[in-house]
This record gives structure tokens, C-alpha cells and sequence, in this order.
């Protein structure tokens, strides 16, 4: 067993076509992890449940609000979770009930505990969906901003004491 000072605490966030919801989770919860000196600890990712953007950065619309707030999403391109997603990751969370449903149905009974929804983690909006943003205005993407922030800082709550992370 390895030294729990060490071990990588694995975390992907799903949404649908992974340029909008997700990518701004990975984001901003990256962005979170390094100003609580966690990074190093962490293994950060996220996906989307549909192949639709593979490949693609995420929607400019979201760049842009995430940049206003100081997160850079520019590095990050779409891809679609694969079965060893499953494996691989502590945490898989959705980023809406919709997701949620698609992931349980292909995620083996082993790690159903580890496919949550993301703003169980939240203070502000526990049991809510992180709206999608596409079809809409800037507005959306700044809401979205703002219950992926409550959230991010819920999920580090909840690794500190589920992991042991200082």
C-alpha cells in the first residue's frame, strides 16, 4: 500500500460533450487545488459522455467567462469517457442527472460508488444540475461559473476528509 501522503487522488468531471460544464469544473477545481497546495496530489481531468467535440478546446464562450474569473481553459480538449475511466478514477462526477444516468448505466458494479453527482458537494446547490450553457447567453456560462466554484470548494472539503489531504 502506498504512503496516503502520496498516493494521487484521481478526479474526472463528466458532462456531455465536454466543452462547455466539465472543462470549466476541471478548471476551476485545478485552479483551486494549486491555491490550497493540493495539485500535486490531485490527477484532474474531464470528459464527456458523448464523442460529439472530441478533440475540440472548450466553447469559447466558456474560455472567455472562466478567463474573467482567472481560470485558463485553453489547455484542455474534449474526449469521451472510456470503460478504464472508471478504473482509473477515485471520483467520477456528473455534472447533471442526465450524465449521472448515462454514466451509472456504463460504469461496472464495482466502482458504482465513485460515479457521483458533482454538486452533492456543494453548499449552495447540493442535489442541483450544473445547467448546460450551450444554447444560451454569457449568462449561463457566469452561473455555471458560479455553482462550479461552490462545488469545487465543497469537493476540496470532502477529499481533505475522505483522503487525509493537507
Amino acid at each position: 500500500m502506498t504512503d496516503d501522503r502520496t498516493e494521487l487522488v484521481r478526479v474526472l468531471f463528466v458532462c456531455m460533450g465536454n466543452i462547455c460544464r466539465s472543462p470549466t469544473a476541471e478548471g476551476v477545481f485545478r485552479h483551486l487545488a494549486r491555491q490550497e497546495g493540493l495539485e500535486a496530489r490531485l490527477d484532474i481531468d474531464s470528459a464527456g459522455t458523448h464523442g460529439y467535440h472530441v478533440g475540440h478546446p472548450p466553447d469559447a464562450r466558456a474560455q472567455s467567462a472562466a478567463q474573467t474569473r482567472g481560470y485558463d481553459l485553453s489547455r484542455i480538449r474534449a474526449r469521451q469517457v472510456d470503460m478504464g475511466d472508471f478504473e482509473l478514477f477515485d471520483w467520477v462526477l456528473a455534472m447533471d442527472s442526465a450524465n449521472l444516468s448515462a454514466l451509472r448505466a456504463q460504469c461496472p458494479p464495482r466502482y458504482a460508488d465513485r460515479v457521483q453527482r458533482f454538486l452533492d458537494f456543494s453548499r449552495d446547490y447540493r442535489g442541483a444540475d450544473v445547467p448546460d450553457p450551450y444554447y444560451g447567453g454569457s449568462g449561463g456560462f457566469e452561473r455555471v461559473l458560479d455553482m462550479v466554484e461552490d462545488g469545487a470548494r465543497g469537493l476540496i472539503v470532502a477529499l481533505r476528509e475522505s483522503h487525509g489531504l493537507r
